[in-house]
């Protein structure tokens, strides 16, 4: 009997698109002699839809004539199982739709990558793959992220952070950032990824411009120094804080006179390369061009990061080198990376329905154990009735 696999994807977040793209490749690589896979698509106002339509990239040309050909759907748990039945009850007939064994979210952004679609999972009780609430969060949130990295003993760069409502105040926040770093400076928001709204300062204007731009898309951002002489590089790591691996580095190239990477090259490529790639249409060295020593540095901090955070599934760690001081920092996390990362392992031989299944194992291994936890607690204290009264348990031992 196959296991049902919900795979879910796009949601509130501007990175939806590249969510639906991320989620078709893996839906087309997915053993399917041995799961039975059911597309769950979440629109950009939360609502879920399913139908076998969703597993083509091609049909969301046009996203309002592909629902219409879809059904709109409900995850619920009921007599010990998740089930996906009908959000419009019919009358008459059953509104069961499937039952769901396992999920898999392949999912970006604010409201989905950020521990919320996992919390709703967890709520529910079923496996699903990839890192759970607080890793999630935490790796969204790159100031936290950064706090929690710098505790532990990894370098990152050092950064100013406010909130929306210092824009009441951005010349006092120029201040403190002139102060601190001087320029040039990177702005971004706080838990958004992709390059979105990000962008460099090299004076006052351009900074307090650069600080109104990001909080368009969230209410926190981060100001960090820029490193001028840069050179990015990533890696992925699979596994659990048990144990991981991390695959080949790649280092991302952009355009000379680009100071970051952008949406669109990540993502567009401007060429017969694009689109429905993803992030495997993105320029890149494959292995990057680093010493034997720089790369035995990043896989090591990448792997240590990865489990010190908690992380479950696949990550893409990516790192920054400082070449005038050769120094290394970790930039950020990426808990549901583009394209799952998949084109980072295929160099060390693990194909991407191979990446698929260990993730699904991760997920089926981590419900294992949790189920060996005790989450409940019996007590009699209900069936003492109406002693609490209405004000509870005030002025007794509780």
């Amino acid at each position: 009997m196959k296991i049902n696999l919900a795979v879910l994807f796009g949601g509130r977040s501007v990175e939806h698109e590249v969510s639906v793209i991320s989620a078709c490749q893996a839906m087309a690589s997915i053993n399917s002699e041995k799961y039975n896979i059911i597309p769950v698509y979440m629109t950009k106002k939360s609502e879920f839809y399913t139908g076998e339509k969703l597993m083509d990239i091609n049909n969301y040309k046009d996203i309002p004539a592909l629902l219409k050909e879809c059904t709109e759907c409900v995850f619920v748990r009921s007599e010990g199982k998740v089930q996906l039945i009908r959000q419009k009850i019919k009358k008459f007939g059953s509104n069961l739709i499937s039952d769901v064994d396992i999920a898999f979210p392949i999912v970006h952004g604010t409201n989905v990558e950020d521990g919320a679609l996992q919390g709703y999972l967890q709520t529910l009780d079923i496996p699903y793959v990839g890192c759970d609430v607080l890793a999630s969060a935490v790796g969204m949130d790159k100031y936290v992220m950064k706090i929690l990295l710098k505790e532990a003993g990894f370098p990152v760069l050092d950064c100013c952070r406010f909130a929306s409502f210092d824009l009441d105040r951005i010349d006092d926040c120029a201040d403190e950032v002139e102060k601190k770093f001087g320029y040039p400076v990177i702005v971004k928001p706080i838990n958004l990824g992709s390059s979105v709204g990000i962008s460099k300062a090299n004076d006052r204007k351009s900074l307090i411009n650069s600080m109104e731009s990001a909080f368009e898309f969230s209410d926190r951002i981060l100001v960090e120094p820029a490193v001028v002489e840069l050179k990015e590089i990533n890696c992925a790591v699979v596994g659990d804080s048990e144990s991981a691996e991390a695959s080949v580095c790649e280092e991302p190239v952009q355009a000379k006179d680009d100071d970051i990477l952008s949406f669109e090259q990540k993502y567009v490529g401007g060429g017969k390369s694009g689109g429905s790639k993803g992030m495997a249409s993105l320029k890149r060295k494959i292995p990057a061009d680093i010493s034997a020593e720089q790369e035995e540095t990043i896989r090591r901090l990448a792997v240590e990061a990865f489990r010190s955070l908690g992380c479950n599934g696949v990550s893409r760690i990516d790192f920054m080198i400082d070449m005038k001081s050769d120094k290394i920092y970790i930039n950020e996390i990426n808990t549901i990376p583009g394209s799952l990362a998949f084109y980072l392992w295929e160099p060390k031989g693990v194909k991407y329905p191979q990446l698929l299944e260990k993730l699904i194992q991760l997920a089926l291994k981590r419900h294992r154990q949790a189920e060996k936890i005790n989450y409940t607690f019996d007590s009699n204290i209900l069936s003492m009735g109406g002693s609490f009264g209405a004000k509870g348990s005030k002025g007794s031992k509780f």
